[in-house]
């Protein structure tokens, strides 16, 4: 659905396979390493997604309130990414 409100409508196949790709790796991950190892992954995707969420809105802001090239906003907030994502990793997981 997402897919069909964007352009280019080549973000149908991100926003499509994304999901879906995820649930299997955890199926998988389900039957070969066990309920703990899964949950674990589980968790670690769901961090990694509010991460993501962090960097799309600083892209996002940079891009459309600062003007910035979209080269440099990515790049900048690519950073942000990091720093969010081993941030929640070391308050959450570790």
């Amino acid at each position: 659905m997402l897919g069909d409100l964007f352009e280019p409508k080549s973000f149908a196949g991100l926003f499509g396979s994304a999901p879906s790709i995820a649930l299997a790796t955890l199926g998988l991950t389900l039957f070969a390493e066990g309920k703990g190892y899964a949950s674990t992954e589980a968790c670690s995707m769901t961090l990694g997604a509010a991460a993501f969420l962090v960097y799309a809105s600083a892209v996002s802001g940079l891009m459309m309130r600062r003007k910035w090239p979209a080269k440099l906003a990515g790049s900048v907030s690519l950073l942000l990414w990091f720093a969010v994502a081993f941030g929640l990793w070391f308050a959450v997981l570790r």
